[in-house]
């Protein structure tokens, strides 16, 4: 017998209530979402580096994959100093927002550091940035629409690609040898176009220290790439955020110096590499009607970069000269550089080849052509607890397979020779294995 409707004395148990995370369509099934994300969500391609960021966080491995530049040697006693001036005397500006262009003084910084190697640049052509990131974003977002062609180097630079995947962009890779850039390849490319009636929207080149390939355009390329930019109206992106790193050899002019104001060049840099990645400052320096437009995109993005560490910067450089810390750090490379130029030829099959670079982070190796990098990492970083970056992730038309970057600057010496043993034992297994299947005689 069922107790009276409403007898208080007897309460009827409640249905059990509806819970989100209990939905038979668990956050983790798409179905939900994938008829609502945007077109160009479909064709973004990640950056193989930040897939591979979980390596580093592995105690037993030894990776060879980021691009992690050297922050050990940052002296504590600086560090605190500066924080200590900020919280004294910037600490409410500091924490406000601040101009979307950046701070003036920090734009004034900026301007002194690119004067220092020749460019002539005023402060009303320069943007801070949210690190060099946003910088190649930027450029690609103010410029590109879906279907557009640019020109890119092949390789090139991993954490460029997700850019032209998530705008749509056609890249065509043009070949890059020891001087960097085939710009006679170039100038092939764009006639090749014109005939097809298709012109690029833009030319992305990192021409100092190359990531990943390690090379650097020669003066003769820059040169002739500047008038090809003059002559057909090429507008070049200029990538240079290693330009400082440079252990020997003398410093070229950049594109943006050699270009002399005719507006075909927009340079982008970051403090990621000369000072610290942990503050997420860059810059781009462009004509004033393409930062305007650069400016609403970042305005969209993050309203302006964070003004504590631009004051940081500005506060840094007011009492270090940062050519003093990269020196420093250069010596550090330079060793770092050696240590593993001369694993490699310790340890790598004859058949095996790779870039001496003269600055920068990475050397770029390519292994006999039956070795496929994906599949080295996967055996690599399971069974000898190394990584590094498949080269494929410098492509985005299916090349690099037996190619690979190795990053020298982010662990010891000693560990860099550890790594490579490792790497060169996953090597030898997997040439074993291709001669076991009668690959090889």
């Amino acid at each position: 017998m069922h107790p009276p409707e409403g007898d208080p004395t007897h309460p009827r148990t409640p249905p059990p209530r509806h819970r989100p995370h209990e939905s038979a369509l668990t956050p983790g099934d798409s179905a939900r979402y994938d008829v609502r994300f945007a077109s160009r969500a479909a064709g973004i391609v990640s950056s193989v580096m930040r897939d591979l960021m979980s390596l580093s966080e592995r105690p037993d491995i030894i990776s060879l994959a980021g691009g992690f530049p050297n922050t050990e040697s940052f002296a504590r006693e600086m560090f605190d100093e500066v924080i200590e001036v900020v919280a004294r005397d910037h600490l409410a500006s500091a924490l406000q927002y601040g101009p979307t262009e950046g701070l003036l003084e920090m734009r004034e910084r900026i301007v002194e550091i690119m004067g220092g190697d020749g460019a002539r640049v005023g402060v009303d052509d320069v943007m801070v940035t949210t690190g060099g990131q946003q910088a190649i974003d930027l450029s690609i977002r103010t410029f590109v629409n879906p279907g557009d062609t640019i020109l890119a180097e092949g390789p090139t630079y991993p954490g460029a690609v997700p850019c032209f995947t998530t705008y749509e962009a056609r890249v065509e890779h043009i070949p890059m040898d020891g001087d960097g850039l085939r710009t006679d390849l170039v100038e092939e490319a764009l006639s090749r176009l014109a005939a097809e009636g298709r012109t690029p929207k833009l030319l992305y080149t990192i021409p100092n220290f190359h990531n990943p390939a390690g090379v650097t355009m020669s003066l003769e390329r820059r040169e002739h790439l500047i008038r090809l930019a003059h002559d057909r109206e090429l507008l070049i992106v200029e990538d240079n955020p290693y330009g400082q790193i440079r252990f020997e050899g003398e410093p070229l002019p950049s594109l943006w110096e050699l270009d002399d104001g005719a507006g075909w060049v927009i340079h982008l840099s970051t403090f990621s590499k000369i000072l610290s990645p942990g503050l997420r400052v860059g810059w781009v320096a462009a004509p004033a009607s393409v930062l305007r437009k650069m400016n609403l995109g970042k305005q969209a993005a993050d309203l302006c970069t964070s003004t504590m560490s631009q004051r940081f910067i500005i506060e840094y450089m007011r009492r270090y000269d940062w050519r003093d810390y990269v020196q420093r750090l250069n010596g550090i490379y330079r060793s770092r550089r050696d240590a593993m130029l001369r694993a490699l030829e310790e340890e790598m099959p004859p058949e095996a080849v790779w870039t001496r670079p003269e600055g920068g982070l990475f050397v770029w190796a390519t292994l006999p052509a039956y070795l496929d990098t994906t599949h080295l990492l996967a055996s690599a970083s399971e069974k000898h607890a190394v990584g590094f970056v498949p080269g494929r992730g410098a492509f985005l038309d299916g090349r690099g397979g037996d190619s690979m970057r190795l990053n020298f600057s982010g662990v010891p010496e000693a560990v860099i020779s550890e790594g490579v043993r490792r790497l060169g034992v996953a090597v030898s297994e997997m040439t074993e294995l291709h001669r076991a299947l009668g690959g090889l005689t």
